[in-house]
């Protein structure tokens, strides 16, 4: 499945890894300075709990696999999540070395070794011994929180089939993610890492009518469908734009996929997400001689991480603060974009300055203004409530005001990060489990199947 997706060379050397892996001996090095604490905070940052004191320490004891075992018993996605965690945030920035003015341990390149190492080597997701259970479950969408929702009640026995609408599974991890943070080709192969435990993926099976007949053909379903597209450009003229005009996440798995190997030469992204990072990254890197990403407030108020701001600094990104673009003209030369300066006042609203429009020449426009929930998908879920779009579940067992369907991730949370959403996948397969379980097992889940009353 994974041979020949996103492996075209001219993208490999555009995109080499951000952070390189370690060699064993720098592992060893560095695997030696973490304290071990009892309690440790990385620990609670991480939304899986990966025991990190333990597999650190089985790094610095020359026990690779069984590092990586502890790893896989917490997140069945630590290969990719050791890539794309923002760590600086969470375990690495719990680190107890901050305390001793020491820089943190470097714990997701750790994890990164752990994982590549083991798998590298033939190492596989141990199956736990178990029952064949006859119950089976659709977990739709293929991405992080689905996966490992399908991973976990694959393990408790269960029959499990993960639906897509695309062509390859593993949702923003496979046509999502900057190629110089995780590969496609790498997310691939943690997917066939689940399909071998006897999990069923079905690609191009979702459509207007996927969640009709669900709840008949399945004893339970996971909602992991994530966002829909980008939000559309609201501005005057954009409808001229044709292909000029980008949508960031296709984009990105334009290139992800080898589909585009180019950009032209003046570029802007609108936006300021780690999503409008990525995107102008990406857009330097196909060969753009200008890239300026365009934020209607101040540089405070962006969402992407600092460490993702700085890095696009480096990439020779343009920043341009309190514009907003309300105008667009196409021609033969090129697009010009009108926008006007705008002032934050005291209630938070957006208030244009007079006499201070900026005209902005280019030739891609590449929006990445947030993406929209899933609304015409979800309302196919029969009693499954929402609010705003996102599916109102309950954060013990995610499951939903329906009782047949449970849901997790981007459709949930509104768009955080992969380890959330791996999070969220394993905690709705617990529910799941406890839900179709035998009597004991369901005396405590928040509802009965009514086939089992």
């Amino acid at each position: 499945m994974n041979g020949t997706f996103a492996e075209h060379p001219e993208i490999a050397a555009r995109f080499p890894d951000l952070h390189p892996p370690f060699d064993p001996r720098a592992a060893v090095v560095e695997a030696n300075r973490c304290l071990n604490c009892f309690d440790a905070p990385c620990m609670g940052a991480c939304p899986t709990h990966i025991d990190v004191p333990k597999f650190i320490k089985k790094i610095a004891s020359a026990n690779v696999t069984g590092s990586a075992r502890t790893i896989l018993e917490a997140n069945v996605l630590g290969a990719s999540c050791s890539r794309v965690c923002p760590v600086e945030v969470l375990c690495e920035g719990a680190c107890v070395m901050h305390g001793r003015e020491e820089r943190p341990i470097e714990i997701g390149r750790l994890q990164r070794f752990a994982m590549e190492t083991y798998y590298s080597s033939g190492g596989r997701i141990p199956l736990r011994s178990r029952p064949e259970r006859k119950q089976s479950i659709a977990c739709i969408g293929s991405g992080p929180a689905s996966l490992a929702c399908a991973a976990e009640l694959r393990q408790q026995g269960f029959q499990v089939t993960v639906m897509d609408r695309r062509s390859f599974p593993g949702g923003l991890n496979t046509y999502g993610v900057a190629e110089y943070k995780l590969r496609a080709a790498d997310s691939l192969h943690e997917v066939e890492q689940i399909r071998e435990l006897g999990v069923k993926f079905e690609t191009r099976k979702i459509d207007a009518g996927t969640l009709d007949h669900l709840e008949r053909d399945f004893d339970a379903v996971f909602l992991g469908v994530g966002l829909g597209a980008m939000q559309r450009l609201d501005v005057e003229g954009v409808a001229d734009a044709g292909p000029a005009l980008m949508d960031a996440l296709e984009f990105i798995a334009g290139y992800k996929t080898g589909k585009r190997l180019a950009v032209a030469s003046r570029v802007v992204v609108i936006g300021a997400g780690n999503t409008a990072i990525d995107a102008a990254v990406a857009a330097k890197r196909l060969g753009a001689d200008e890239v300026t990403i365009l934020y209607r407030r101040q540089r405070e108020n962006i969402s992407a991480f600092d460490f993702e701001y700085e890095h696009a600094l480096k990439e020779g990104i343009t920043f341009v603060w309190e514009m907003l673009p309300v105008r667009l003209t196409s021609a033969a030369s090129g697009l010009t974009l009108i926008c006007t300066r705008v002032r934050t006042d005291a209630s938070g609203r957006l208030v244009p300055v007079a006499g201070a429009d900026l005209t902005i020449q280019c030739d891609v426009i590449i929006p990445a203004i947030g993406q929209s929930p899933l609304f015409e998908l979800l309302q196919q879920a029969r009693g499954v409530k929402l609010d705003k779009g996102r599916v109102i579940i309950d954060r013990a067992t995610g499951q939903t005001s329906n009782p047949r369907f449970f849901a997790g991730g981007d459709c949930v949370n509104g768009g955080r990060e992969v380890v959330d959403a791996v999070a969220d996948g394993k905690r709705a397969a617990l529910g799941i489990a406890q839900w179709l379980g035998t009597p004991a097992e369901r005396s405590a889940a928040t509802g009965t199947p009514p086939w089992l009353t």
